[in-house]
């Protein structure tokens, strides 16, 4: 028997204060919605399926790759869960419905909710969990022999029921074609006048349908984001979960509260991560790579043993044992090959530079291809663009490019050639002559002594 996932996403979020949808903020890099598809698909649910509501389209295009339907009015957990029923029109097996704001949900945890409803034969089987703190959540009512009664609203409790527990999360597990049977049963006779998908137990129940429930091992993993003071907690816990497993298999954190990783990213073993370190996205550090203090790597690979020292590094490719920094802005369709070097405040754009090169102190590389072994001394400028369009600066193999170079490109420099310092190079350099422009340098006797004597003296 399979599963299939429904994500309702169509909420405003009044409380983030925010012009962005609730489930379009980020943790840790990756928008909340898009947490939740891939916790669905890592426990095996095929099809997935995203109710949109409020700003859909924005909504839309974080998960480009998931079937979504619209829910033009909102009326409750239940009227999504109707917006959505012809996708399900010929599919038999259990329906997981999530909450596009439950990032922390395990695929453990789901897998183990979709095995308890199947091997039981229940109707429903609902995630709870016991909080310290159970306000503004729905309260799970049991009759005396432990059997779930019913989900009761946070605002429509009874004077009793405010001091309950166990609460539900949002998260559910059902018999799809049993749902769809009866989900015209629910009615909007509640404080909130909608169609509220919680009845369904009461309408179960009265069916004489079985009601489970499984109570979530760590509490914290179904929370809910609704403002930003739970974003921020909800972005600690995959924190420190991420962090514990990463340590575990091999990384070394000497301050993991000061280090945030993607879910997405792959870390090896033998990794070094310093503090203020954030790796975000399609990201790969490999085995025995340093990167940090003060680093931010996204949608990189940053070969073995290579090192990146308070710089950005942004869609660009590390070779093996290069360095990165510090205080380096490697942009993307950046490659550094093994062994090179970008060093201190150093900007590089679209180019390759290759194995050993280096480009070391206070310049900007842009649309250019750098060969092996090449020097590009402190200062030089790869001036690559003429206000309409950019061109390509070629340096070749173990050229040697003079500090305060100005390459004006496009421009071409031969293997083994060099630049005198200061030079601006606008035609191309043969191989191994050296290029230097530079206006005659003149002296002016007396000239200072004149120009302070006119002040009317040097002032100290």
């Amino acid at each position: 028997m399979g599963a299939a996932a429904l994500i309702m996403a169509a909420g405003e979020g009044t409380r983030m204060k925010s012009g962005l949808p609730k489930v379009a903020h980020e943790i840790l890099g990756v928008p909340m919605v898009r947490l939740v598809v891939d916790l669905a698909r890592h426990a095996g649910c095929d099809p997935v399926v995203v109710v949109t509501g409020h700003r859909a389209e924005q909504v839309e295009e974080l998960i480009p790759d998931v079937r979504s339907v619209r829910q033009e009015r909102q009326l409750g957990t239940g009227h999504a869960v109707m917006s959505a029923a012809s996708e399900f029109a010929d599919f038999e097996g259990s329906l997981l419905v999530l909450s596009g704001d439950t990032p922390l949900l395990r695929p453990d945890t789901i897998a183990g909710l979709i095995a308890l409803r199947e091997s039981s034969g229940a109707a429903l089987t609902l995630l709870t969990a016991r909080l310290p703190d159970p306000a503004n959540y729905g309260r799970i009512l049991r009759d005396r022999d432990g059997g779930v009664e019913a989900i009761v609203e946070h605002k429509d409790l009874a004077d009793d029921q405010h001091d309950i527990d166990e609460v539900n999360t949002g998260t559910y597990c059902f018999d799809a074609a049993v749902l769809f049977a009866h989900l015209d049963r629910l009615s909007t006779e509640n404080a909130q006048g909608e169609y509220y998908l919680t009845d369904m137990v009461e309408i179960f129940n009265r069916e004489g349908m079985l009601v489970t429930a499984m109570l979530a091992e760590e509490p914290f993993e179904t929370l809910g984001v609704n403002s930003r003071v739970q974003l921020a907690e909800a972005t600690k816990v995959l924190q420190q979960r991420t962090n514990h497993e990463l340590m575990l298999s091999g990384v070394t954190m000497p301050a993991p509260e000061l280090v945030w990783v993607g879910p997405d990213v792959i870390v090896e073993r033998d990794v070094v991560l310093l503090p203020m370190t954030f790796l975000y996205g399609a990201t790969t550090i490999a085995e025995g790579a340093t990167v940090g203090p003060n680093s931010r790597v996204v949608d990189s690979v940053v070969g073995p043993s290579a090192s990146i020292e308070s710089s950005t590094v942004l869609g660009a490719k590390i070779g093996a044992g290069a360095k990165v920094g510090p205080v380096a802005f490697i942009r993307p369709g950046t490659v550094l090959e093994a062994d090179a070097k970008a060093g201190h405040c150093v900007e590089i754009k679209s180019s390759t530079v290759g194995e050993g090169s280096k480009v070391p102190h206070l310049s900007y590389i842009g649309d250019a291809t750098i060969g092996a072994g090449v020097n590009v001394g402190a200062g030089t400028i790869t001036c690559n663009y003429d206000g309409t369009d950019k061109h390509a600066t070629v340096i070749g193999d173990g050229a040697f490019i003079g500090s305060d170079t100005m390459l004006v490109a496009p421009v071409e420099i031969g293997p083994g050639a060099i630049t005198g310092a200061g030079s601006v190079i606008a035609h191309d350099v043969p191989e191994g002559a050296l290029a230097v422009e530079r206006g005659e340098q003149r002296h002016i006797e007396g000239w200072a002594e004149s120009r302070r004597a006119k002040r009317g003296g040097s002032k100290g």
